[in-house]
């Protein structure tokens, strides 16, 4: 189910409330260091990384079986969509009622990590896991604030890439993928001409606040700014933001290369337009598994970096340069859960060199693990962007406690901005700048 306006600002749950309410979930001990009064079970919320939710149970279900017969411990499963999970947490984090262990978008954890619901990672615990040595150092570094134990251990790492119709690029004529955003413009329209046809250039999950909020991020850092200072303070509404956050709701208001109806996508159905033939190019997170899962065969898509302004220089790591936020999953044991030791054991097989193959390879992300990456499967042409781009020229979203509340605030200025391009009303500097301010204003409150 979409999630609605009133939804998405009920989420903003201010840190401080969490942290005043947060007992943890899974019935364990009173002080919060978790238990295993229930040893022969788990309770496990996934996140969406497939094609749909039944795609990610028939992934998954095999390897929790495999789990059990080794361990005797019986996981439950709940795969929870991208636009539902961040208010799922929040609320299992504030009740106390929620999984034993969970997936969280590796942008949370600072966020999460603030209301001391987690476990923290710490020498002992990441040594039942095998050691933190084995991950690599950029994940481990989008698992929580700097100078605190991480609150959670990368499971997927993954960064974006424009993803190309290779068919529908030659029946336009064109010979290779976009380099700038100049170039996305001119090539969208060309394969599109406003939707004639029923074909479109660019899908968009414009009522996705995630999503949308790593758009304009990158957007943001291209045009010199930032959504927050050095010290943390939201810096929504300036300049730099403003242009970032316009440039993005053009393409579909004003270059009109996105379709109206993207307004409302939130659950991947850019992807499945994608597939299906009816969108040209997608900005996405390792998307080769859905395009597989959706009927798509290796050779029909290409993958490129994403655009960045003209005169700019991929692969510097900075400025008009940026074109990925480092983009990744991460896996949280609430701290007082009532099976401790199977929640350490369960973590540690998912982030074994056997599993991380199967599932990177499965989702067409990168392991975080040192020894999976050095797998055959991790080196095709995909990969091979996805990684560079992690490795050269992506930066993280701000590790600051309030990046939960950006995520809601300013993903969703950009999905009310969407819904007026959509509508044909206009979307102008001023009308931009209003909606930051008063995102700005709400995490103010």
């Amino acid at each position: 189910m979409r999630r609605s306006t009133s939804t998405a600002t009920a989420a903003v749950v201010t840190v401080a409330a969490l942290i005043a309410t947060a007992t943890g979930c899974g019935g364990g001990s009173a002080d919060g260091a978790g238990s295993n009064s229930a040893p022969d079970e788990l309770t496990y919320w996934a996140s969406n990384q497939g094609a749909d939710i039944a795609a990610d149970q028939a992934v998954l279900g095999p390897e929790l079986k495999k789990f059990e017969e080794r361990t005797g411990i019986k996981v439950k499963l709940e795969v929870i969509p991208w636009s539902d999970l961040l208010s799922r947490i929040l609320a299992a984090t504030a009740s106390g009622q929620g999984p034993d262990v969970l997936n969280i978008g590796n942008t949370w954890s600072a966020s999460l990590q603030a209301t001391g619901a987690l476990l923290p990672w710490n020498a002992e615990n990441f040594r039942a896991v095998g050691g933190r040595d084995r991950f690599v150092a950029s994940a481990i570094g989008s698992a929580g604030a700097a100078g605190q134990d991480p609150a959670a251990v990368p499971l997927y790492s993954m960064a974006y890439a424009l993803y190309y119709n290779k068919k529908m690029f030659r029946e336009a004529g064109i010979e290779r993928p976009p380099a700038t955003w100049d170039e996305l413009v001119e090539t969208g329209r060309r394969i599109s001409n406003g939707g004639q046809g029923g074909r479109w250039a660019l899908g968009a999950e414009g009522a996705n606040l995630a999503n949308n909020i790593h758009q304009v991020f990158v957007l943001s850092r291209q045009h010199g700014g930032s959504f927050f200072d050095a010290a943390g303070r939201p810096t929504f509404d300036t300049p730099a933001n403003v242009a970032a956050v316009k440039q993005y709701v053009d393409l579909m208001a004003e270059a009109k290369i996105v379709a109206p109806g993207n307004a409302e996508y939130d659950k991947n159905q850019s992807l499945q337009d994608f597939a299906g033939g009816r969108t040209a190019m997608v900005l996405w997170q390792s998307a080769a598994g859905s395009f597989k899962a959706h009927g798509m065969k290796e050779g029909d898509w290409g993958t490129a970096p994403v655009p960045v302004p003209a005169g700019a220089v991929p692969g510097t790591g900075t400025g008009t340069g940026i074109n990925s936020m480092v983009a990744g999953i991460n896996m949280a044991v609430f701290k007082n859960t009532d099976n401790l030791d199977g929640a350490l054991k369960f973590v540690g097989f998912m982030t074994s060199d056997e599993e991380q193959k199967i599932l990177n390879r499965t989702y067409g992300s990168i392991p975080p693990v040192k020894a999976a990456q050095s797998d055959p499967a991790f080196a095709d042409q995909d990969l091979t962007v996805l990684r560079d781009t992690l490795a050269t020229s992506a930066a993280p979203l701000p590790q600051v406690p309030e990046e939960s509340q950006f995520e809601t605030t300013v993903g969703t200025a950009v999905k009310e901005l969407f819904a007026d391009a959509a509508a044909g009303r206009p979307v102008t500097t001023e009308s931009v700048g209003a909606k930051l301010a008063e995102a700005q204003q709400q995490m103010a409150n």
